[in-house]
């Protein structure tokens, strides 16, 4: 119930003026409440100021703390709940609020009363413990709120200096205690699991807890290590089979000793995972030639799985065999590198490979057959792209003017050749200044001597003459539009004029009854 709806205006009573011997004057006029009270109340109280039974019950003392709750509600309910200061304080149930909070001292009096040097903190909800001890009040209550009203948790006032950004929670004291904020209670075995011995105990948080995340965090080798694994996976995930935490580089695995094949010559500097593309647990290797060098077997298997018989284990490429002594091929130029497998396709014994260029060289033909199948009149053995000959002259296009100097991956775009646009507007489309206004036959004004060399004369290569305004006009005065094929331009007076008519087309279009082609505005009228 609000303090208004429980007061009102005293009723004025004949009795108390005789005992206090006031004149006789209407009851209406006299408000005893005020005559009676002691002093002006609070700013806070003042919107209750006459309205007495708000606070106090007649002849019922006793009733005014009740009285007080009724608007204090969180006062009453701490004092029921044994919660706060009120909840706490010694015979806080018994004490009355006037005894701590005198009223009718004026509108600007301190009726809170508060020593904050002397205010006992622990019988609030919030004991001031370790560093919170030498803290100003205001570093947690602020001027515009309550003092019930504070903060209390650790996220609340400390939320700035998280260096963990709120990856792990708001409950700072699970690891932090009052003492310091760099007194850690934390014990990463005992409470993750995962103890930091060897070279884990000098790792950054930050090297597996990346922008602070904490949860989940793997716990085996391999999710950690996955780029520094040289073995790219190959040996599996079970890092520690092989390694310490003391050390990476220090292995426990020899080989020799643990396995029935031993690295002898260039097995020795191979990488694990050269062999092993399944991690070793999970499938057991060959030990033949073939087993491991089938990939790179140039002869792709066709000089059988005997590779001893030619191949040492110091070097793949120590052979016994010799292709200018022992075939009708001799190995020149480019040839003499080129791997076995490259015309040899088919059975060594069981297939005679081609000796022509485009028997072997057919699918490396950039020019898909166009020019035919005699390589040899353009290319050479010594390098497919060098010294080659070729005139370009004896072609539909001959390169005349700056064409001659043109590289020819400007007009060539792919090596078959014969592809390339003849055009002029194949190659110089972005060249067009006039944007196929002037149609695509560039070569009716330009030549090859030059873009900016041009000649053409409208009046004869055209049927329309210009002569008056129109011969100041630029081109694209009147072609506008862009061209698929050959330009197209009416020569009527009302496709270009129809806007500039006056006479809004009454006078029909044929405008050169009237006007002549100096000027618009000089006119003849033809009978």
């Amino acid at each position: 119930m609000s303090r208004r709806r429980r007061g009102g205006k005293a009723r004025s009573f004949t009795c108390a003026l005789l005992l206090i011997g006031i004149p006789s004057v209407p009851a209406d006029a006299i408000d005893l409440e005020r005559l009676v009270s002691p002093g002006d109340l609070i700013e806070g109280h003042a919107d209750v100021e006459g309205e007495c039974r708000s606070c106090h019950a007649p002849f019922a003392a006793d009733a005014q703390p009740d009285l007080c709750l009724e608007c204090h509600e969180e006062v009453g309910d701490d004092r029921r709940e044994r919660r706060g200061y009120h909840g706490r304080a010694p015979d806080a149930r018994e004490t009355t609020c006037r005894t701590c909070h005198p009223e009718h001292r004026g509108r600007r009096a301190d009726i809170v009363g508060l020593d904050r040097e002397a205010f006992d903190h622990s019988l609030s909800d919030y004991p001031l413990d370790g560093e919170h001890r030498r803290l100003p009040c205001e570093s947690c209550h602020s001027p515009s709120l309550k003092y019930r009203d504070a903060p209390a948790a650790c996220i609340d006032c400390h939320r700035q200096d998280d260096p963990h950004r709120g990856q792990l929670g708001s409950k700072c004291a699970s690891c932090h205690g009052v003492d310091g904020w760099l007194s850690v209670g934390f014990d990463h075995e005992r409470d993750t699991g995962f103890a930091l011995r060897g070279r884990h105990g000098k790792v950054s948080c930050a090297l597996c807890h990346p922008n602070e995340r904490y949860d989940p965090t793997p716990k085996d080798c391999h999710a950690c290590h996955r780029l520094d694994d040289a073995h790219a996976g190959g040996m599996g995930k079970r890092c520690d089979g092989c390694h310490s935490a003391q050390d990476w580089s220090a292995r426990v695995f020899e080989h020799d000793r643990d396995t029935e094949f031993r690295l002898e010559g260039a097995h020795r500097d191979a990488k694990c995972r050269a062999c092993h593309e399944a991690p070793p647990r999970e499938r057991k290797l060959q030990t033949t030639c073939i087993s491991c060098h089938r990939l790179d077997d140039e002869h792709r298997g066709r000089n059988g799985k005997s590779c001893e018989r030619c191949h040492g284990v110091e070097t793949w490429k120590a052979a016994l065999f010799r292709h200018d002594r022992d075939t009708e091929f001799s190995l020149d130029g480019a040839h003499e590198k080129v791997a076995c497998g490259g015309c040899h396709v088919g059975h060594l014994y069981d297939e005679e490979p081609a000796t022509t260029c485009s028997g072997c060289h057919s699918d490396d033909d950039v020019h898909k057959q166009q020019q035919g199948k005699t390589c040899e009149r353009c290319h050479n053995q010594d390098s497919w792209s060098a010294e080659v000959f070729f005139d370009h002259g004896l072609t539909r296009f001959p390169l005349l003017g700056l064409h001659a100097v043109v590289a020819c991956e400007e007009c060539h775009v792919s090596l078959a050749f014969r592809d390339a646009e003849t055009e002029c507007r194949s190659c110089h489309a972005k060249d067009d200044l006039h944007e196929r206004r002037l149609g695509v036959s560039c070569e009716s004004c330009h030549n090859p001597n030059g873009w900016g060399v041009w000649r053409f004369d409208h009046d004869t290569e055209t049927a329309f003459a210009l002569h008056g305004a129109h011969e100041e006009l630029d081109c694209h005065s009147c072609h506008r539009k862009p061209m698929t094929g050959e330009t197209q331009q009416s020569g009527a007076c009302a496709d270009c004029h129809a806007s500039a008519d006056v006479h809004r087309g009454a006078f029909g279009r044929a405008c050169d009854r009237c006007h002549v082609d100096r000027s618009w505005d000089e006119t003849r009228i033809l009978r």
